[in-house]
């Protein structure tokens, strides 16, 4: 892995976690995820599932981490299976894990290997009385292939059919909400490396470069930091292209007068960071653009001193959807009839404001989450707010990280630019200079 070490008190913090949570008897199963076919004889870049790295840090395919707390035989209350590795296996893919590492990353005591598991976890599921299962339950997520998870749920209730079965998952959510202070400094690492890719952006951007050379630049930076990579697919676009929310072509090219949409952040040790950035390609925002720049960094800051402790999600998104809705008839993109003849359930502002302002972040960049809990702190959340101006090919996202405390909420990309002046200066400093 690229990342340096992460002590593992965290995983033995999260283990502890998700344990005080478990009905009595019951014990839980988590796997790795596939490795995921691509074409030929090849296979897609692993990434671990984030669960069984929630809890052990292990990150390597083919690996099994059980959690058994009220084992009766000694030293089985949790367990991890790995792959076995050979001298085949070290000539082609490199060494894996060893035992020994497996517990110095992990915290658990007891690893064995993956071909010793059936035997091992039979005798411990017969001495349970209820399963944790753990199917991917993100509400956000629908695909028609399942997961290693959800096919060994699948035939562990074949094999035990009078067991309990319960789901991992609503513990999962609760917990991976609040943030502890060693994952706060892991997303920071990603921001940090996402804050200094947007930095050689500004340097880089003119007109005639195209969407993708932006994209190489920013990967560089980012594997060049240690980064595993993107955190999700980067969007990078210009022109009319910033007003579709998920464009990932990336293959035009960038032209004088237009605007340019970034979506982009790093992962590091697997959590994310996510940064949304518009910036003129000559340097130069027009006065339109810049009235629309303003008032959507506007809107963002007065929506990110929202989320603090006891807001709920949806009432906060009505909120910010009145600010937006004032953003907007300021910049005469909405009247007053239209927001006297506007739909409850749709209201007036979504003609240029479509997505929701803040998810959940961390692992995962759409992160497991009640979503219907209160704020508290500990989570950290997007805030993201846009403009997105079809009739004039025009559209700006900005977002910053935010973290939630009892005391007010810290922009962990605060360091990152962000006011239209200093983006102006600093992609005009080769010029000037």
């Amino acid at each position: 892995m690229r990342y340096q070490p992460i002590h593992p008190e965290l995983f033995k913090l999260n283990r502890r976690r998700f344990t005080r949570k478990m009905l009595p008897d019951s014990i839980a199963i988590f796997h790795s995820n596939d490795l995921m076919p691509r074409n030929g004889d090849t296979f897609h870049p692993f990434r671990q599932n984030s669960d069984l790295f929630y809890l052990s840090g292990l990150d390597q395919e083919e690996t099994v981490v059980v959690l058994f707390p009220d084992c009766v035989k000694e030293g089985f209350q949790e367990i991890a299976f790995i792959k076995r590795t050979d001298q085949f296996i070290a000539i082609w893919e490199g060494e894996k894990l060893t035992k020994e590492k497996a517990t110095a990353i992990s915290g658990i005591q007891k690893v064995y290997w993956l071909d010793q598991m059936d035997n091992i976890l039979n005798e411990l599921i017969l001495l349970s009385k209820r399963i944790y299962v753990n199917p991917n339950e993100n509400d956000r997520f629908n695909s028609a292939v399942e997961d290693r998870n959800l096919r060994f749920a699948k035939a562990l209730q074949k094999r035990y059919p009078l067991h309990k079965y319960h789901r991992s998952q609503p513990i999962l959510k609760k917990l991976a909400m609040i943030k502890s202070p060693l994952e706060i400094g892991l997303m920071q690492r990603a921001i940090n490396i996402t804050g200094d890719a947007f930095k050689r952006v500004l340097e880089f951007v003119q007109p005639g470069v195209m969407e993708y050379e932006v994209e190489a630049e920013i990967t560089h930076q980012f594997i060049k930091s240690g980064a595993n990579g993107h955190a999700y697919e980067p969007i990078i676009a210009s022109g009319s292209s910033n007003c579709i929310l998920h464009y990932v072509k990336n293959n035009q090219k960038c032209k004088d007068g237009d605007l340019l949409l970034m979506d982009f952040g790093a992962e590091y040790a697997n959590y994310a960071a996510d940064l949304s950035r518009t910036i003129p390609v000559n340097g130069q925002f027009s006065t339109r653009q810049r009235k629309v720049y303003d008032a959507v960094l506007t809107v963002m800051k007065g929506a990110k001193e929202l989320l603090v402790p006891g807001t709920i999600l949806e009432d906060y998104h009505k909120e910010v959807g009145k600010m937006m809705e004032s953003a907007l008839l300021d910049l005469k993109l909405l009247t007053p009839s239209d927001i006297e003849k506007q739909d409850s359930s749709f209201p007036a502002y979504k003609k240029y404001f479509m997505h929701g302002t803040s998810h959940h972040l961390g692992l995962d960049v759409h992160d497991l989450a009640h979503r219907y809990d209160p704020i508290q702190a500990g989570m950290v959340f997007t805030c993201e707010p846009g403009i997105y101006i079809r009739e004039e090919g025009m559209g700006v996202r900005l977002e910053n990280d935010i973290l939630v405390t009892d005391t007010g909420p810290v922009d962990l990309m605060s360091n990152i630019p962000i006011e239209a002046e200093e983006i102006e200066e600093l992609m005009n400093a080769g010029v000037l200079s």
